[in-house]
């Protein structure tokens, strides 16, 4: 399977890069010869400047949540709901049925999103100490890493936008298909980017946390380049779609409570199979694979079941980094909305939607992958703790939490 990944993964960013490069031939060739279709000056600016803004914006965040963690958590916990409205608003003044139906969309998940926040908002001060454990030691050349990270990001999402252009340029029904299958690989492949920098810098800061010792992070990115791709290729395409799987049951869980017994008993079941699946695909397990060059289903497997020995599956249910790095991706991809579909609007109304929708995947990508670095942190610590309570590594700050958490469930 680690082989199998890895030869698709390859493979289909080479098929893919050959489709953008006919796409876009033939998209410029086609704008050539066509007087009042595609307009080429008009598409390509907006959203090639929400690809810079996603750059740019995303490591002024990671910088921010580097140097004032609480300040960072706060501003994407009550801010990002307002970026999301903002959008929907973008999306009522284009006003096009599919621009209706996603601002629909964005003004519900601003509602979701500022409801979930006020429910969370006493876990904002622990959120803050378990994250400054990224910020007090990162490992060597960390900055670096993410720059790298954020400019590989920038050119590859610029590279696919051509492709998207020139599919657009002619707008069949095989270059939507195209299209799709573009943003499906963009997906994965920003998944795959995120990934490496997550295990690369999780094996350095849990050989810290766990033995004192410190890593060369170089040395750790080449053995993960070197043996480690397919496994990270696996996780990259398990881990979203089990995480989704099992932040719905919960949430399913939560909202249908006891109140209908068939409903409950269905709730019930599907979270079985979510707490099931997560076991043998999780985030955490990527730490095991980068540490112990485990599979990817073992190290799941191995680290879910160091949680539940150590009983910390009730704090790592109530940890709030995934969520801050998935409000925080929410919040740059409204801004790069906003950039992008604001300008088409001015130019060239027609473009807007398209390029609204393009820019906000790119913005949220690439914001995941600049915080990489810190969810990696985070989890090494989870993950070195669990397997070794005792250790004078840690501080009081997990057992604490433990007792809180206990006393809340207990009252």
């Amino acid at each position: 399977m680690r082989k199998l990944f890895q030869i698709i993964f390859y493979i289909q960013l080479i098929l893919i890069s050959i489709l953008v490069i006919v796409l876009t031939i033939r998209g410029f060739v086609y704008a050539a010869r066509s007087t009042n279709h595609f307009r080429p000056e008009k598409w390509y600016p907006p959203l090639l400047g929400s690809v810079a803004s996603a750059g740019i914006v995303s490591y002024l965040w990671e910088w921010i949540s580097f140097h004032d963690p609480s300040k960072a958590i706060k501003t994407a916990f009550w801010v990002g709901p307002f970026l999301t409205c903002a959008v929907g608003i973008l999306h009522i003044l284009i006003g096009c049925p599919i621009s209706l139906a996603i601002s629909t969309i964005a003004i519900i998940s601003s509602v979701i999103q500022s409801l979930y926040t006020c429910w969370v908002n006493p876990r904002f001060d622990y959120a803050t100490k378990i994250l400054t454990v990224y910020t007090s030691f990162p490992p060597d050349k960390t900055a670096t890493f993410v720059i790298l990270s954020i400019i590989t990001c920038l050119v590859y999402s610029s590279f696919l936008v051509t492709g998207i252009g020139g599919a657009t340029a002619t707008g069949t029904g095989l270059d939507i298909l195209f299209i799709i299958v573009i943003l499906l690989t963009y997906t994965w492949t920003m998944q795959v980017i995120k990934n490496m920098l997550y295990v690369t810098i999780s094996r350095v800061r849990y050989m810290n946390f766990a033995c004192g010792a410190d890593m060369n992070t170089w040395i750790a990115f080449r053995d993960t380049v070197q043996h480690l791709v397919g496994r990270v290729c696996i996780g990259s395409a398990v881990v979203p779609v089990i995480g989704t799987i099992r932040g719905s049951a919960r949430v399913m869980k939560s909202v249908v409570g006891g109140t209908d017994e068939f409903l409950f008993s269905c709730a019930d079941c599907y979270s079985r199979v979510a707490s099931t699946l997560i076991t043998y695909g999780n985030r955490w397990g990527l730490v095991h694979v980068g540490v112990y060059n485990k599979g990817f289903m073992q190290a799941s497997a191995d680290t879910w079941g160091a949680f539940k020995t150590a009983e910390l599956i009730p704090l790592i249910d109530s940890d709030l980094t995934g969520a801050f790095c998935f409000f925080s991706g929410v919040a740059v991809g409204s801004i790069c909305t906003l950039v992008g579909g604001t300008w088409a609007l001015a130019i060239h109304k027609s473009y807007a939607t398209e390029v609204s929708i393009y820019a906000f995947f790119i913005g949220y990508f690439i914001c995941r992958v600049a915080l990489a670095s810190q969810q990696a942190c985070v989890s090494a610590y989870y993950v070195a703790y669990a397997e070794n309570p005792q250790s004078l590594q840690f501080d009081a700050t997990i057992p604490v939490r433990i007792q809180e958490l206990l006393q809340r469930y207990n009252v």
